[in-house]
This record gives C-alpha cells, structure tokens and sequence, in this order.
C-alpha cells in the first residue's frame, strides 16, 4: 500500500505543476524553455547523487547506460518535446484523450522487458482503471466526438497523422520510462541516482530543441521564481515520491497509480480555479481509486 500511496501522492504535486506552467505557456515562454530551465536547475539539485556515482559510472553495463538514456533523453526531453509539439497539429482535447493509453504501453513493456507476469485479473482491473481515467476525461470524450462530427477532415488530415506521431512518441517515451526507471532499482540504483542521471542525460538531450536566442530570457524576473517553485514541488518533491513508490511496485501496478496524475490535474483546477467536475468525472475517479486499491491488495 505504500509504495501506491508514494506514486499517488507524486500525482497530486503533478497535478499542482498545472497551476505554475499552463500560466507560464499561455503568456508566450516556450515550453521548450521551460522544461531546460527545470532539467538546469534539477541538475544542480541532484549533482551530490552525481558526484557520488561518479566511481561507479566505469562499472555501468550497456544495458544501465540504455536505461538511463531512456528515461532521461526518450522520457524527459523527447517525450516532453513531442507532447507539447502535437498540440500544433491536433485537438487538445484528443492529445489528452490518447495520452490515457499510456498505461498500456507500460504494462506490455513491463512484460517484455522485466518479464514481469501479467495475470488475467489484473488486466480485468487495469481494464476497469482504464474506463475510469477515460470518464475523467469525459469533457475531453464529448469533444472529440463533435469535432469528428463538424470536421471530420481535420481529424484524418496530414497534419493530424503528424500529431498522432508525435502523441505516439510521447506515449512510448513515457510508458518506456517507469519500466526501464524500474529495471535500474532492480539493479541497485537509488532514488537519487536514477534521478539524476535521469535529468542530466535529459538535459543534454534537449540542448538541440533549445533556441539560443532572445527567447531565453523569461519577460519577468518572476518567472524565474516560478520555475523554481514548480521544480521543487513537481521535478524534485514529486518525482522522489515518485521513484519511491516505484522502488516499492511493479512496473505495471505504478503504471495504473500514474492514472491518477489527469484525475488531480482536475481536482486541483476545481481547488484553485474554480472549473467543477462532472458528475461522470467523480466516478471515474471513484472507479481509479477502487480499482488501484483491488490491484495492490491482491498484489497482482
């Protein structure tokens, strides 16, 4: 129950990172810009994990070195980098809609990779954990479906298969990255090390999607200021709860706890701004909460 509770828990600060960076986006900083600043600043803040390894780096096998590249240049720079790319080419609401399919990526790679065992009951219960995170996304749902009605063309265009592409990226990059940040605990890495190196190869990944221009210098010194909040609360805070509930599950049991990131993302808009769940948003997150606590009793 802990380890569920860790991830679960690294959700709800994720879900606060909305708060910071949607505000920070929508006045025209380039999410690229964003996410380097944070990997800078997290870099920094995990160096003594760095510096700690440095002795073992000579001991890492190809295998640890792929694991690394994963979850630090497919994870956290592609991945972030063709999400928020895939917004120029389609709805948002589909973006969001298909990011839900995540899970099933992790749980067959978790299969093929850690040779993790996938038992019938479970896939019943990720199946349930899966209809309630698409009921939270039911406004989502309800859009897509009239957009397929008024422009059709829209959705089947060039530009939109580009989109797809580009969500698919973000889908595998993050899928991949819970199964291979799990196989380097499973070879002894600690929280502190998976991180950072996590986020240093992240960083070095991103430099080339970086504009070194003028676009580098936030419009507001407060802007800074704000960087650093969402990085101590969702890059430092979230991400160590994060990796110690996943010291503690299954690759495919912290894929299903992951589900519960779009359900806080909500709830913390209700909070803060105001914007109410449905009634069809409440039980999808009721179904979630139901069905992770069945997966974790019964330790699939």
């Amino acid at each position: 129950m802990a380890g569920t509770f860790l991830v679960i828990l690294a959700c709800l600060f994720w879900g606060m990172d909305t708060l910071i960076r949607y505000p920070l986006v929508e006045r025209g900083i380039h999410p690229v810009t964003i996410v380097f600043y944070e990997h800078i600043l997290l870099v920094i803040f995990f160096s003594i994990g760095l510096i700690a390894q440095i002795k073992r780096i000579g001991e890492l096998k190809l295998a640890d070195i792929f694991s690394f590249i994963v979850i630090g240049g497919l994870g956290s720079a592609v991945a972030t980098v063709a999400f928020t790319e895939s917004f120029h080419y389609l709805n948002p609401s589909l973006v969001i809609l298909l990011q839900k399919f995540q899970p099933i990526v992790a749980i067959l790679l978790s299969s093929i990779i850690l040779r993790e065992e996938i038992q019938k009951e479970f896939l019943i219960w990720a199946g349930i954990c899966l209809i309630g995170g698409l009921l939270i996304s039911s406004p989502d749902i309800v859009r897509f479906y009239d957009l397929l009605r008024s422009d059709f063309a829209k959705v089947t265009s060039d530009a939109a298969v580009h989109g797809y592409a580009l969500v698919g990226v973000s889908i595998l990059g993050w899928g991949a990255t819970t199964v291979f940040g799990k196989r380097l605990a499973n070879v002894g890495f600690d929280t502190k090390s998976i991180m950072a190196g996590r986020f240093l190869v992240g960083l070095i990944v991103l430099i080339p999607f970086v504009k070194w221009d003028r676009s580098l210098i936030l419009p507001q010194g407060e802007d800074y200021l704000r960087i650093l909040i969402m990085v101590l609360i969702s890059g430092a805070l979230a991400m160590w709860l994060y990796y110690q509930g996943l010291m503690r599950l299954s690759a495919k049991t912290t894929a299903i706890a992951e589900m519960f990131f779009p359900f806080f993302a909500i709830v913390v808009n209700w909070f803060f701004l105001g914007k109410q769940l449905n009634d069809w948003q409440l039980l999808g997150g009721t179904i979630l909460i139901i069905g992770s606590l069945i997966i974790q009793i019964k330790k699939y």
